[in-house]
This record gives structure tokens, sequence and C-alpha cells, in this order.
């Protein structure tokens, strides 16, 4: 949907409509509403009309933090954002550490600002429904078994999105242990999908065997590193966090990443002895617009990189802007004056 001025901002006056966690928290929308969005955030990329230029990232020496900077813009939207992520405390527990990300949204019809808004909603929204239209696209024919691994933010939503998009699903299955977020991604599945069950798995080795979709989000910290040796003939390996060994990308039959500069960008962990990664077989966006096969075979084992771009951020981020101002949330900052 193209923006106006009309439904995104107020006769320009130098203020800033900011959108805070509670007043995006409140704002109701469906999984499926989720999943559209981000798909036609991938397909209008794929098309030319936008444009998602390579992440800047800053980080000190002794990794204590890092920091992202996004710029982008939706052609079909026709809004430029800048987004932010500032995380500190890498090295400590999740308990310590501090994050922050923001939106900044401006319409590049009238040339007025949207809306800012924190981006972190944004964020656990966008990332699982992009690892649902990679497992959507990549899975092996049949798939029936997923595995997720990890149960903060990414991980909490990632079992309902991948029903989302592969409701055959009958074994799910979640290897976490951190009691708190165990009972949150528990809390998620019977929110969207009430008549369905989590299975708590304690060997990692057995669950990864029997699993065709992995879905790795587990933080940094994690001991969690499935090998490419216990993966199925078939198994698709989505990285979103960590979780998985390099072995699981670099003996992979393909590779998929959303954005390749992306992955040689955040993916160094899983670079290989000499530090290198190895090329992709394809982007996902000409395998999403049917360009590019995504597998070729049913037994593939197939590694995919879920970095996120900053255009399906962009694209959710909007939607959500204009939901809010259609229900009059927000607070306007005198920033220009």
């Amino acid at each position: 949907m193209t923006s106006t001025s009309q439904d995104t901002a107020t006769p320009h006056d130098g203020t800033l409509r900011i959108l805070s966690t509670t007043d995006l928290a409140g704002i109701e929308i469906s999984l499926e509403d989720v999943v559209s969005t981000v798909e036609g955030a991938y397909r209008t990329l794929h098309a030319g009309q936008s444009d998602n230029p390579r992440k800047l990232t800053v980080k000190p020496k002794d990794g204590h933090s890092v920091s992202y900077a996004m710029l982008g813009r939706d052609g079909s939207r026709e809004v430029v954002a800048i987004k932010t992520s500032y995380k500190h405390g890498l090295d400590k527990g999740r308990e310590e550490q501090h994050y922050y990300t923001s939106l900044t949204l401006y319409d590049d019809v009238t040339g007025l600002p949207v809306a800012m808004m924190d981006c972190s909603r944004i964020g656990s929204l966008r990332t699982p429904a992009v690892s649902a239209l990679l497992a959507r696209e990549l899975a092996a024919p049949g798939a029936r078994s997923a595995l997720v691994i990890g149960t903060g933010t990414q991980g909490r939503l990632a079992l309902p999105f991948l029903l989302t998009t592969l409701p055959d699903l009958d074994r799910l299955m979640l290897s976490g242990t951190h009691p708190e977020g165990i009972a949150a991604v528990r809390e998620q599945l019977r929110t969207h999908f009430p008549d369905r069950e989590v299975e708590l798995v304690t060997d990692l080795r057995a669950a990864a065997a029997d699993a065709d979709v992995i879905v790795a989000t587990a933080g940094g910290h994690t001991p969690a590193a499935v090998e490419d040796s216990w993966l199925k003939p078939g198994a698709l390996s989505i990285l979103v966090g960590h979780g998985l060994a390099p072995s699981t990308l670099h003996r992979a039959d393909r590779v998929i990443a959303t954005s390749e500069a992306q992955m040689n960008v955040t993916g160094t962990d899983m670079a290989d002895a000499e530090g290198k990664l190895p090329a992709v077989d394809s982007e996902f966006p000409p395998v999403l617009a049917g360009l590019t096969a995504g597998r070729h075979t049913a037994k593939e084992r197939i590694f995919a990189y879920n970095s996120g771009l900053v255009v399906t951020d962009i694209a959710l981020g909007h939607r959500f802007a204009q939901l809010a101002l259609a229900q009059g949330l927000g607070t306007e900052v005198a920033l220009w004056q």
C-alpha cells in the first residue's frame, strides 16, 4: 500500500510522532498478516523497486557490544527508513544485557516524517516470519517435524509462524534451558494454536536427527551446536542466532541466504579454519519469486541464513504505524522546533 500524508502523517509542524513499546504492544495483528507483509517486501525488493544497502556494523575489540545501522527504501509503500540496533553486555548473562532498537519512517511522497518507533516488536515478528517463509520454500516435501533451539525473543514465536506456513507439522520440539523462556514458548503456542503441544527435548542430537526443519535462535552463550553429521537426509537448517555448528553450513548440499552480503557481515562465527564462508547458491528473494530453485531434490540438506533485511522492517513497521495512527496512538514530540 502506497503511503499518503493523510494516512501516515500530520501536516509538518516540526513534530515527530513517537510510538513506544507500550503503544505497539496493544496493536493486534495476525500471523498471516505479518507473513504477507514480509513476503511482499521481499517480492518488491526482487522486482527492483526497493533498496536494501549493506548494514554498517561497529563492534569494540573486546566484543562487549555491537551496533548496527540500516538504511532502506520500500518502493511499493514509498517509504524511506533508518533502523538502528545497539546491544551491550555480550560478554555477560542475558539478564545483564541491554538492547535498544528503533525505526524512523519517512513518507517519500510528501517528504514528511511518519513516525519513530521502538523496533523490538517489529523484529520479534519479522524474523520468525522470514524463517517460516524459508521453511515453506525450502523444506523437503512432506516435512512433519520441527525443532527450535533457543527460547529468547526470536525463539518464542518460531513455532506459531512455522505452523502458519507449514500447517502439516505434527511433531514440535524445543531445546532450551531457561524456565521463563520455555514457559513463554508454550504460552505463545497456546495463544495461536491452542490444540498443539510442544515437546521439550534434552537429547539435542536425537532431536536433530528426527527434525525435518531446525530453526536455531539461541544466544551466543548457548552450548548447543548441531553438527552436520546429526542431520537426516533432506533436513533444512535455518540459522537466526546460534545453535548450529559451522559444519551444517560448510557441508550443506545447498546454501540459501536472505542476503549474502549480510551473511558475510554477521555470520563470521560460522567461518571455517581459514576464516572463510562458502558462497551461497542463491539468495532468498529470487527463490521466493520462483525464478531460482530453492531445493532440487528431497534429500538435499539445505542451510538457510536468516539475517533479516531492513526492507522487511520498513514494511512491517509501516503497517504498525498505519494501525497505530488509526487508533490515535503515540506522542508528538517537537523535535525540529
